[in-house]
């Protein structure tokens, strides 16, 4: 059997005991880091065999773990949480699945799901965005997509881009309501709750994992004047960056939903303003 297990996502306390069981009785554990997971077992005194399984190295590792399952149990984890969810592990449960193989969930802490939990929003229903898009034009599409949903905003972002995501937010999302969840569970947890321009005001140099949790929507639609501004900065990003009319307008009409004729006529004026200085 397969078992997908949980572990901390950073005060080892939180580790289940069902999850120290199973990872005391499998005969091999796939971990994403073994060094990060050894840190785990050795605190519980756990000497199970491990190897890794990550990103890197999947393709080739999942026909030799495979051919492990045949012999015996096999736990997977990943440096901290759930695998698969944001981290590696769906490729291998698939291919288990596939192959015949049992596999069993041994659930416990998730990042996402405790941010939410300690946020205050509504937790009845939220969109799980995963970790923001790199580059600054698929950020803003992504946000743009969700501008209306009304439900809350779950998303991962590393330190190093997190101030450009927020500032994102800020154009495609407006001012609405944020906690930004830095370093839970950890030594130096924190959680920021404001609005999403009081939120870059407070994250000058930001460090550790952080989880946003954004309020949805709340009338059901993205307020007009959010949308335009959105769709206006991003022409004029377009235009300095020597996009042609046609291009430029048919990417910002997919960003935004806007009608094309608007957003053309938008392009327009920015030409007379640019022509008139």
């Amino acid at each position: 059997m397969l078992y997908v297990v949980a572990t901390p996502i950073g005060n080892l306390e939180d580790v289940t005991m069902r999850s120290l069981r199973v990872l005391r009785e499998v005969t091999l554990i796939a971990a994403e880091d073994t060094r990060v997971t050894r840190r785990l077992l050795d605190r519980y005194d756990i000497h199970t065999p491990t190897t890794s399984y990550n990103e890197r190295n999947s393709r080739s590792k999942t026909p030799w773990l495979l051919a492990k399952l045949d012999a015996g149990d096999v736990a997977l984890v990943s440096d901290a949480g759930t695998p698969g969810v944001n981290d590696p592990g769906a490729g291998l449960v698939s291919a288990a699945a596939q192959a015949g193989h049992a596999v069993a969930v041994v659930p416990g802490p998730s990042a996402p799901v405790a941010a939410l939990s300690v946020s205050g929003f509504d937790g009845d229903g939220f969109v799980y965005l995963g970790f923001l898009p790199k580059r600054r034009t698929d950020r803003l599409k992504l946000l743009a997509s969700v501008a209306s949903e009304r439900r809350t905003l779950v998303a991962l972002e590393t330190p190093h881009r997190l101030r450009a995501a927020l500032q994102d937010m800020l154009e495609a999302l407006g001012d609405r309501p944020i906690a930004v969840c830095r370093e839970l569970t950890k030594l130096y947890e924190e959680v920021f709750r404001g609005a999403v321009s009081q939120a870059i005001a407070r994250f000058h140099e930001p460090r550790g994992e952080f989880t946003l949790i954004i309020q949805g929507s709340p009338g059901g639609q993205a307020p007009a004047a959010d949308v335009e501004r959105l769709a206006q900065t991003r022409l004029a990003e377009l235009r300095a960056q020597g996009a042609h009319a046609k291009d430029a307008v048919s990417q910002v009409t997919k960003q935004t939903g806007l009608p094309r004729r608007q957003v053309y006529q938008t392009w327009l004026k920015l030409d007379q303003s640019s022509s008139t200085k």
